[in-house]
């Protein structure tokens, strides 16, 4: 998502695979050791000094250990963002008596020799390829004709326009996010897909599968949701064009930003616009589709959708297994209501179902996809607001 040429962002170990997890521990190992032999290496040389302990410059160490992230770095800032993405602190920094994580960058700048012929130029927003703002509207364009042919033909004929036109979603979606700022790794994003095919899916029949399955059907066919259909299909183009604004705004704010500390205070503050402005923009279309294709329940499909926003948005910028862990969460608890509703049918089960019953026939069934996506999607964004405001989560992947 970003020039900085430094190792691809690494979280937790909720995030990564155990072997960057082991890799980014032996790299902290190695810093801390080096900060150890800096705090053991006395100022003066009088004679009740101890004796010298480990190297006389320890930041020496720690500059041919990261010798190539500091030759590429065109400012210090991106250094700063690679020795964070292994694990170095402003504690860690202490050691090395410098007061912050970019001090020391700043002396690992200075310190490395460049070549001023072959240098990089200065970080600058690159543009993007001059289609992808399009190819943003084709998921939303196959979406309204699906649902509407599907709407418009028998009802036999309408299922099987409804099965292509799904699979034509399918590849339009595909083909947008792969040209666009919102685009992961295929394997990454593998579970993320899983997961959102499945919310998608009982977006847009889970909600009257449920209904009657309380009242104790379904009898044949159970009714379907169109308008949620076409309105998250509408929002996939202002979910790409809001994560390329993010996307931009933040590359600005990491070159002009003099510090890490710096850039997450004006990072956080960013995403949480970011995230309100394709949640209006997200209404926006529900509540089109609505006009078209009738009254429904809006809220569950809402939160979906910006949960879906938020999972894409983390799988991005390599933070797939996070995202992917909420959505299998969301998708699991969806599917448990169901099966209890037809669990509790069985003889001495009838408990199992009742509580899900209960709500249902109180709040109706849309109140459990609201409720399950809009707790996933807060959970996400706590998560997205923590992750995305480091500068290390913005290096190339």
């Amino acid at each position: 998502m970003s020039d900085i040429p430094s190792a691809p962002a690494t979280g937790t170990a909720w995030d990564s695979p155990s072997r960057d997890a082991r890799a980014t521990a032996e790299e902290t190992r190695a810093v801390s050791q080096d900060a150890r032999a800096a705090s053991a290496t006395p100022s003066g040389t009088g004679r009740g000094a101890p004796a010298r302990r480990g190297p006389a410059d320890p930041v020496k160490a720690l500059m041919h250990r990261h010798r190539e992230l500091c030759e590429r770095a065109v400012d210090p800032l991106e250094i700063a963002a690679g020795l964070e993405a292994h694990g170095v602190t402003d504690r860690t920094a202490a050691r090395f008596r410098h007061r912050d994580v970019f001090s020391l960058a700043e002396e690992l700048y200075a310190r490395v020799p460049r070549d001023t012929e072959t240098a990089l130029p200065a970080r600058e927003s690159p543009a993007p390829p001059v289609g992808w703002a399009l190819w943003a509207l084709l998921p939303g364009a196959v979406g309204v004709l699906a649902v509407t042919g599907a709407e418009a033909a028998p009802a036999g004929i309408g299922v099987a326009i409804g099965a292509v036109g799904a699979v034509a979603f399918v590849a339009a979606l595909t083909l947008a996010l792969r040209r666009a700022p919102l685009r992961a790794a295929p394997r990454a994003g593998l579970a993320v897909r899983l997961c959102a095919g499945w919310l998608t899916a009982y977006a847009i029949g889970g909600d009257g599968l449920l209904a009657d399955a309380v009242r104790g059907g379904p009898d044949g066919s159970w009714p379907l949701n169109p308008a949620a259909a076409t309105g998250l299909a509408l929002a996939v183009a202002p979910g790409i064009w809001c994560a390329h604004l993010f996307s931009v705004r933040t590359r600005r704010k990491l070159a002009s930003s003099r510090g890490l500390a710096e850039f997450s205070g004006r990072s956080r503050p960013l995403l949480l616009a970011v995230a309100a402005l394709f949640a209006v923009a997200l209404a926006v279309c529900l509540t089109g589709s609505q006009l078209a294709y009738g009254a429904a329940s809006v809220a569950g499909t809402a939160a979906l959708g910006i949960l879906l926003w938020l999972a894409r948005l983390l799988a991005a910028h390599g933070f797939a297994r996070a995202a992917a862990k909420v959505l299998a969460a969301a998708a699991g608890a969806e599917l448990l209501a169901l099966c209890c509703v037809f669990a509790g049918r069985l003889p001495g089960l009838s408990l199992v179902g009742r509580p899900v019953a209960t709500a249902v026939q109180n709040w109706g069934a849309g109140a459990l996809p609201a409720a399950v996506c809009g707790a996933a999607a807060l959970a996400l964004l706590v998560r997205a607001t923590a992750v995305l405001a480091r500068a290390s989560a913005h290096c190339d992947q």
